[in-house]
């Protein structure tokens, strides 16, 4: 996928394999521009892991991450969030 261009980058997060505890939804903020750049030129986003805490986490960050660099309200940061998942471009493997 690399080589033809279809991805671009990948981060992998395991949270329980050093010290720290570094969580998808951190490196998510951290990452936030280049997250919105990326979504608001198309991108698809898949989270796989725990649905009890993990899943909505990272869905809060997401809209977090809409709403500070895509400059909107809560509303339509959680609206545009919403859109994303009507045009399955993102989808969760939770369990």
């Amino acid at each position: 996928m690399k080589s033809a261009k279809l991805l671009t980058r990948l981060t992998l997060v395991w949270s329980r394999d050093s010290d720290q505890k570094i969580y998808v939804q951190d490196r998510m903020r951290e990452v936030g521009r280049d997250l919105w750049s990326w979504l608001a030129e198309g991108a698809h986003v898949y989270v796989c892991g725990d649905a009890k805490r993990m899943a909505k986490d990272v869905e809060r960050a997401l809209v977090d991450v809409v709403a500070q660099h895509g400059v909107r309200s809560k509303d339509e940061a959680i609206g545009f969030v919403a859109g994303l998942k009507k045009t399955s471009r993102y989808q969760t493997d939770v369990y």
